[in-house]
């Protein structure tokens, strides 16, 4: 609302009040029919007294839409100044992830990991871009002895890619400071041959998508994990390689899909898992080599969908299986190359 608007029925709305203040105290001083009863000095003076209080108090609102207004144009230009930093921050940061030296790019992920701690209404840009470097397809490892050059700037494009996931698994922790729980994860056709160290995970909403994903060496870790709500995707995921374990984790709501999902080698465990709620599926999922292994899970009360009766590799309970090993504390950094 404009200010002159504001005044305007600020003032009508006093006006009103004071017309009826006045009329009040005449009737109550015997002096509602002013053409045959002359009031006194006393009723005057008390009068003029009501009259200037009525004017101080027209000037008290008049004031307050005044200082009202002030406010609130004052909030709106911080908000857009603000708004303003924010996006440049953004470019900024987007910008320089194209930069060919590894150490800029490294500080781009860092600059956008921060503002999306700072930008709560951009934080779902901000880790899709970050996402979007994940997906994007990576060249293959030269050769150390014939281009050290060129192995040098493999690894630290290598390094900067590792950093990413090493920021979004902090930050879905239940301990983080500033958590990105219930934001869209989009890691659709990523190649995972590294340790990636999701354990702790809290995923309360939002989806995670590892669609089409390729999983093929390292370890990959959601012990502990937490599938409370929304959606993690696997469908059409290729594990050949390395392990997947889901030591402990508590399937208690939301949806998690390996539907289609091909599992053709490596181990994927579910140790000690509970499946006490939710959906969990495997439909249209090929089981034709490696181990996927349910026979030591703590909760079976709410069982996975679609699961095959005997498939290779597939070790349901109450199969007298032995219990799978625990793969144990990862070694120094969570994340790191294999």
């Amino acid at each position: 609302m404009p200010v002159s608007l504001a005044l305007a029925v600020a003032l009508v709305l006093a006006a009103s009040a004071a017309v009826g203040l006045i009329a009040l105290a005449l009737s109550q001083l015997g002096a509602v029919n002013l053409a045959s009863v002359r009031p006194t000095t006393t009723e005057v003076l008390e009068i003029v007294k009501i009259a200037l209080a009525v004017v101080a108090g027209v000037g008290g609102v008049v004031a307050l839409v005044v200082a009202y207004r002030k406010q609130r144009i004052s909030e709106a230009g911080e908000s857009r100044e603000q708004a303003k930093l924010f996006n440049e921050r953004f470019a900024t940061a987007a910008g320089r992830l194209g930069d060919d030296s590894p150490a800029v790019r490294l500080a781009s992920v860092h600059a956008l990991a921060a503002l999306a701690d700072d930008w709560e209404g951009g934080r779902q840009m901000c880790v899709d871009v970050l996402c979007a470097c994940l997906r994007m397809p990576s060249a293959p490892e030269p050769d150390a002895v014939a281009d050290p050059a060129a192995h040098t700037s493999w690894r630290g494009m290598r390094e900067v890619r590792l950093t990413i996931w090493r920021l979004i698994a902090a930050h879905l922790k239940a301990d983080a400071s500033i958590p990105w729980h219930g934001a869209d994860l989009d890691f659709t056709g990523v190649t995972i041959d590294h340790t990636v160290n999701f354990a702790g995970a809290v995923l309360p909403s939002g989806v995670v998508r590892f669609s089409g994903a390729k999983f093929l060496g390292g370890l990959i870790r959601f012990d502990q994990a937490e599938f409370s709500g929304g959606s993690v995707l696997f469908g059409g995921a290729e594990f050949s390689g390395g392990g997947v374990y889901f030591y402990s984790a508590r399937f208690c709501g939301g949806m998690v899909g390996f539907d289609r999902a091909r599992f053709s080698g490596g181990t994927v465990g579910f140790g000690k898992a509970e499946f006490s709620a939710g959906v969990v599926g495997f439909g249209g999922a090929k089981f034709c080599g490696g181990t996927v292994r349910f026979d030591a899970v703590a909760d079976w009360s709410h069982p996975p969908a679609d699961l095959p009766a005997n498939a290779p590799g597939l070790v349901l309970p109450p199969s007298p299986a032995a219990p799978l090993p625990d793969p144990g504390p990862l070694s120094g950094a969570d994340i790191g190359p294999p």
